[in-house]
């Protein structure tokens, strides 16, 4: 019902000799705003920097490594200094035991310790460190002629010790353990990041290539709808000169009045699509779309049908080493792997290998309490190994069925997809394939369609044929122009899909992946 109210309206404006003024707005929306040419090529290359798609996405590989860096601090070690200082004064008393009575004591105590913690990548952990203490006070001597205790300052007295101590699991934690685990999987996830920038860059230029091609059309659709309008509007002329002279009836002037308006109709819903298509690329290409607002956008290119050979085995082969979203799928499983390979370690029972290793000193000088450390005057050292077994590991092994499980859908997703993009390749050839045979199907449709109108506008002339033949040859040939076009547009959309599904486009763009 739309589209017959409005060629009611299109033959009401005709009639009331609108017609002209209608002209001139048709061709008012296709030629306003400054013209930009803009290449396939140019168009690629904006979008790789201005989409924002990719802005978006090209932040999650740096995300990812950020958290990979993080993850290392595994490895970090920890330095911890101490220092404390202590006094401890004992009140004397009597020793019912002895008899005698028992002396006050004053103590001081001053602490230090330094001292280095961390783990190797074999998860060892060591404790490599030193502490000094330092003592000193009074204490009673002998009783005096008074009957109390003589106070004796004792001086310093220093104690050193030096040492190693570590700790390496066997069993448990030893291959594996959740920081350990954690680094490899965010590796993985690293590069699932990076496959997942490359995956949305293919994604971005296919649809860049997709709508230019669609905008070409659209450009060419104008041009055979204005062609259209134009044999409409020369047929009408001719036919109210024909009508004036009385060699044909106003009926034959009404239908070319209302095949000018269709046409007219046409053309003003071709304009409108080649806005629409405009928009489509300029959403891909820019990240200021209002900058690009009423800007025309002009296409350099034209569609052109150059045949191209296809091997569909090799095809495969590339598919499934260019693919970027395959090789994601790939890292996801082996991600899944390192999780099962943790989780299989930890239904293992602790043996841990312990040791340590040092030197004691105590001397009334400092220096002379490092000489003995030094000098190794007083070693120690200690040397063991501590198992420990759960008698349940109930949460360790329902994890480890859990992501096993996990890693078989892993496995099923990645033999999925595989096959998805055997069948993507082989759909996308035959489509190719099929779009190049329309190719000529239809150049042969508009040539006949333009024989055809050609010889009926000449026995018009002669006043052998109605105009009602010629509108209607006239609409065949407007219909042909439009599917040889749409047949060029389709086979050009149709090689950048399958080389989309083949992942060899940035290949074939000579497009260099990077993130930075």
């Amino acid at each position: 019902m739309r589209q017959i109210t409005s060629l009611i309206l299109l033959l009401a404006l005709v009639s009331s000799g609108f017609a002209a003024d209608n002209n001139k707005a048709v061709a008012g929306i296709a030629t306003n705003g400054p013209v930009r040419p803009i290449s396939l090529e140019e168009s690629i290359q904006l979008a790789l920097h201005h989409n924002l798609g990719l802005q978006i996405e090209r932040l999650s590989p740096q995300i990812a490594r950020f958290d990979l860096a993080g993850a290392y601090n595994y490895y970090d070690p920890v330095f911890t200094v101490r220092g404390e200082q202590s006094f401890n004064s004992t009140p004397g008393g009597f020793n019912p035991t002895l008899g005698v009575p028992t002396p006050p004591n004053d103590t001081w105590t001053e602490h230090f310790s330094a001292g280095f913690v961390g783990k190797t990548p074999s998860g060892m952990e060591y404790n490599l460190g030193s502490d000094l203490t330092r003592t000193s006070g009074t204490f009673p001597g002998s009783t005096n002629a008074f009957g109390t205790f003589d106070i004796i300052d004792r001086g310093f007295q220093y104690r050193p010790n030096v040492g190693l101590n570590i700790t390496q699991p066997l069993l448990r934690d030893f291959w594996t353990d959740a920081p350990r685990t954690a680094i490899k999987v965010n590796k993985k996830l690293v590069k699932i990041a990076e496959y997942g920038f490359e995956f949305q860059v293919l994604t971005i230029v296919n649809s860049v290539q997709q709508a230019y091609f669609d905008l070409i059309f659209a450009r060419e659709n104008v041009k055979v709808q204005e062609k259209a309008l134009e044999l409409a509007q020369r047929l009408l002329d001719e036919n109210n000169k024909r009508v004036e002279i009385g060699t044909i009836a106003p009926l034959d002037a009404r239908q070319a009045q209302s095949q000018r308006a269709v046409a007219l109709a046409d053309l003003i819903s071709a304009q409108n699509g080649y806005a629409g298509a405009a928009n489509v690329l300029r959403s891909l290409v820019t990240d200021k779309y209002t900058e690009w607002h009423g800007v025309r956008l002009e296409p350099t290119e034209n569609l052109v049908a150059i045949p191209e050979s296809f091997n569909l085995t090799d095809s495969w082969n590339k598919a499934l080493k260019l693919r970027p979203d395959y090789n994601q799928l790939k890292e996801e499983l082996e991600r899944q792997n390192l999780i099962l390979k943790f989780d299989y370690n930890q239904l293992f029972p602790s043996l841990d290998l312990i040791g340590s290793y040092g030197r004691n000193g105590l001397a009334g000088t400092l220096g002379g309490a490092a000489e003995q450390v030094r000098d190794g005057d007083f070693p120690r050292w200690s040397g063991g190994a501590v198992l420990t077994v759960p008698l349940w590991r109930t949460r360790e092994r329902n994890l480890y069925k859990h992501d096993k499980a996990a890693q078989k859908q892993a496995l099923l997703r990645l033999k999925k997809l595989e096959q998805d993009v055997i069948v993507q390749v082989d759909d996308t050839i035959a489509k190719a394939r099929s779009d190049y045979q329309r190719i000529q199907a239809t150049r042969e449709a508009r040539e006949f369609a333009e024989a055809a109108l050609q010889a009926e506008q000449t026995k018009l002339e002669n006043g052998k044929s109605t105009s009602f033949v010629v509108l209607q040859l006239q609409s065949n040939l407007t219909r042909a122009r439009s599917q040889e076009i749409q047949a060029l547009a389709d086979y050009q959309k149709s090689l950048s899909d399958f080389y989309f599904r083949e992942g060899s486009t940035l290949e074939r763009h000579k497009i260099i992946v990077t993130d930075q």
